[in-house]
């Protein structure tokens, strides 16, 4: 199995982030255009538009590419002006700080394009693409595997990096692929043994590796009425089990096994526990949900909250599923 230095040296990295050295790009909050692209940058974007919980502060440059081109000519100026960079896919896993992410947040949700492969029952799609609309465009063509995926609010990016999974099934289990970007403009080609997949986890997490596209397994040939039932079967079990009411990232926290962390956070007390606009769902308490008004701080403080009490009631620290971006203050 390769290893996380392995993989560096496969995509021949180095920190993009010494001393910056910014160049002008414009007065805030304008758009300029990457040179030999029609892929606009722009300046000081908020971002809580751009993420499920509907809260976080702005990006300091902000890009969204639509191909591969655009997306290098991104990283290249990220390298030009020592510019770190953060991924932002869906926005459906992500807390990003009241204060914003400095450096470039390069957006890949319109990264697009899919193939249903007939002699192979392949599906290979680019990263940008709806995990949910896939699940939905595989069933109306009878294509069975991803009718446990028609509730993940994802892109196929974001899970591939973090090995999205429902029902049982994850992503890793039917990874044929996935091609990445290296920050050194290459490209490269690797498999989930060389992602070493775990649950909720890849190598992918906490680099510098861009997901551009993945190839999934599935299989063809069934009945598309039976296929679209049972996806709708698992969208209606989301939707009756989970929160979809308020701005919410899906599940906070990893499951402890054998133990979930609702079940965790509900015998604890917590469930409609409230800080600010952030509560503790009734419906399943591995959520938090943005009930109004909420800032990442109150959402961040909550997060911190559940974790030390559980810590004292079973003496198990929930390490979190969600993403947190940028700073956020002490807790204590």
């Amino acid at each position: 199995m390769i290893t996380s230095q392995e993989l560096g040296k496969i995509c021949n990295f180095s920190d993009l982030t010494p001393q910056r050295q910014i160049k002008d790009h414009g007065d805030n909050g304008k758009s300029i255009y990457l040179p030999g692209t029609d892929c606009s940058l722009k300046t000081h974007t908020s971002l809580s538009g751009f993420t499920s919980y509907r809260v976080g502060g702005e990006a300091e440059y902000y890009v969204s590419p639509q191909n591969l081109e655009a997306l290098k000519a991104s990283i290249e100026f990220a390298k030009e002006n020592y510019l770190a960079i953060t991924i932002l896919g869906a926005g459906s896993n992500l807390l990003v700080s009241d204060r914003g992410i400095p450096g470039l947040v390069i957006a890949t949700r319109h990264l697009r394009s899919k193939y249903f492969n007939p002699d192979t029952g392949q599906l290979t799609v680019s990263a940008g693409e709806s995990i949910p609309a896939l699940a939905w465009d595989a069933a109306a063509l009878g294509w069975e595997g991803l009718e446990w995926a028609v509730g993940i609010p994802g892109t196929v990016g974001g899970a591939v990096v973090m090995n999205a999974g429902a029902h049982s099934s994850c992503i890793a289990d039917m990874l044929v692929s996935a091609q990445v970007l290296c920050p050194d403009g290459t490209l490269v080609t690797l498999t989930p043994e060389e992602l070493g997949y775990t649950y909720r986890s890849s190598r992918l997490q906490g680099g510098k590796w861009i997901v551009t596209q993945a190839t999934l397994q599935l299989q063809p040939g069934a009945d598309p009425v039976v296929v679209t039932d049972r996806t709708k079967d698992h969208k209606k079990h989301r939707l009756s089990t989970q929160p979809y009411s308020y701005p919410s990232c899906g599940s906070v926290f990893r499951n402890p096994q054998p133990y979930t962390a609702g079940w965790l956070i509900e015998q604890t007390g917590l469930k409609g526990y409230q800080l600010g606009g952030a509560q503790v769902a009734q419906l399943h308490a591995n959520f938090i949900v943005n009930r109004g008004g909420a800032k990442a701080s109150d959402i961040f403080s909550l997060i911190r909250h559940v974790q030390n009490q559980v810590q004292e009631r079973w003496s198990i620290w929930l390490e979190p599923e969600v993403k947190m971006l940028g700073e956020f203050p002490a807790v204590f």
